[in-house]
């Protein structure tokens, strides 16, 4: 609160010699403790998104070997997202207690460890016993994941609390990039050295980045300082935000356990280039991310407007991912690739702006700026993504296995669907209340002025 209160009332003092252009210049350069952050969050953006991404291409086939349904699979993918949203609503709760860099480096370290596990799994039986051992270690990569992301995120928005979605747009590139990489990476791997190797490599690459997030990673500190966490998620705006999030996020994780099987089938390409299809939505995500970050920080009232198009063009997309029985298109290649880029890019329009916009709806009704709220705005935020991306798998899973991919992908475009009809119409009735209430506060003074015309005339 303070940078803001800072920063308006610069707005309003003339500048004194070119000290105001010198202040700004030099806070438009990096601190040595801002870029150690950068380097440090794009570590774990690009080795948490490669180590989740490495999965689709191959895993979902091991595991029918292994004996596991559609289904189980998916639940496989979900328990991972249930995992992470019940951690991530306790870690982000105490995120000031435990220490931002503490829970950084110890969720890195847990979750590199993990991930070599996670490469032992062929060695379990088959049936119930490699079933348990995969929800197993999902669980505690989960948890390890959501200590990382939670603290990242706010200590981000400590780093740079004026252009916070500019950043955050920014390191979404290294997101892409593990999403890039991880498909055809792990597909490689697999087909050339079995099915430990790919977990493994990645594992001892997290495992490695960890020393050094130690040493370059600045430690934030605060008073700790108890928010609530209901008033905060019973805010009407908080509400329809959280649906936001929790509806992208579920179309995200229904594409895990079902697109590479319909891929595989539909189109007949080899595991290794399963993962290549995944570049198109993943690389326009990452590409168009920055330039999105950087409209919801400089034009903050076009927010709005990206959320509520940018859900409905989800929506859309994956109407025609498949496409729906309905529409009697045959599927191709090149569309299908093609729907995968839009969607990468609308996913970008809603995903980008919504921390801002839960961190401004916090400040407007009362909760004061620290990394007490930043932990509580961070564990929330990755609590609805995560439950997204559990529905998301194990509801994809069932459908898929009931209906097909066409019809599953379909249904899933409801979810957007849901949440771009619900912001906009809170957006509209948001816009009348401030209209009516401004209109109360200055009420036209027209009759008086008549009157007070008409009689000094007679």
């Amino acid at each position: 609160m303070g940078s803001r209160a800072a920063s308006g009332a610069g707005g309003e003092q003339p500048p004194d010699d070119g000290v105001s252009e010198a202040a700004g210049e030099e806070s438009r350069r990096l601190t040595r403790d801002q870029l150690f952050t950068l380097i440090a969050a794009a570590s774990i953006n690009f080795s948490s998104m490669i180590c989740y991404s490495i999965l689709g291409p191959f895993f979902p086939s091991e595991a029918e070997k292994k004996g596991a349904s559609n289904t189980i699979v998916g639940l496989i993918f979900g328990c991972f997202a249930l995992f992470n949203f019940l951690a991530s609503l306790i870690l982000g709760n105490y995120l000031s207690q435990i220490g931002a860099k503490f829970m950084f480096v110890a969720g890195m370290f847990v979750s590199g460890c993990v991930t070599i596990l996670f490469g032992m799994l062929d060695k379990v039986p088959s049936g119930p016993m490699f079933i348990s051992f995969c929800f197993l270690v999902r669980a505690m990569d989960a948890i390890s994941f959501s200590a990382a992301i939670t603290a990242s995120f706010s200590i981000l928005a400590k780093a740079f609390p004026t252009n916070i979605a500019t950043v955050l747009g920014s390191l979404e590139i290294f997101s892409g990039l593990g999403l890039v990489l991880g498909p055809p990476l792990g597909g490689f791997l697999y087909q050339s050295f079995g099915y430990e190797v790919p977990f493994i490599t990645l594992g001892c690459i997290v495992l490695a980045l960890v020393p050094v997030n130690m040493c370059i990673l600045p430690k934030y500190d605060s008073t700790p300082r108890k928010e609530s966490f209901w008033k905060l998620i019973l805010l009407p705006k908080v509400l329809i935000l959280c649906l936001t999030i929790f509806s992208l996020s579920a179309c995200l994780g229904f594409m895990d356990p079902t697109m590479s099987l319909f891929i595989l089938k539909k189109f007949r390409l080899p595991a290794g280039y399963v993962g290549l299809v995944f570049l198109g939505l993943a690389l326009s995500y990452s590409l168009s991310s920055p330039l999105l970050g950087l409209l919801s920080d400089k034009l903050p009232y076009i927010r709005k407007w990206l959320l509520i198009f940018g859900d409905l063009m989800v929506a859309v997309c994956l109407f025609m991912l498949g496409p729906a029985p309905v529409l009697h298109i045959e599927s191709q290649l090149w569309m299908f690739v093609l729907v995968l880029v839009l969607i990468g890019f609308s996913l970008g329009m809603s995903a980008i702006p919504l921390f801002p916009e839960i961190l401004q709806c916090a400040y407007e009704n009362g909760f004061e700026e620290g990394l007490s709220l930043l932990g509580l705005v961070s564990g929330l935020f990755n609590a609805m993504w995560s439950l997204g991306a559990f529905v998301g798998p194990v509801l994809g899973g069932f459908l898929n296995e009931e209906l097909g991919f066409e019809w599953a992908a379909a249904i899933q475009g409801g979810w957007p669907l849901l949440s771009g009809l619900a912001t906009g119409i809170f957006y509209i009735i948001e816009a009348t209340r401030k209209s009516s209430s401004s209109s109360l506060q200055n009420p036209p003074c027209d009759n008086e002025e008549r009157t007070h015309l008409m009689g000094n005339e007679m």
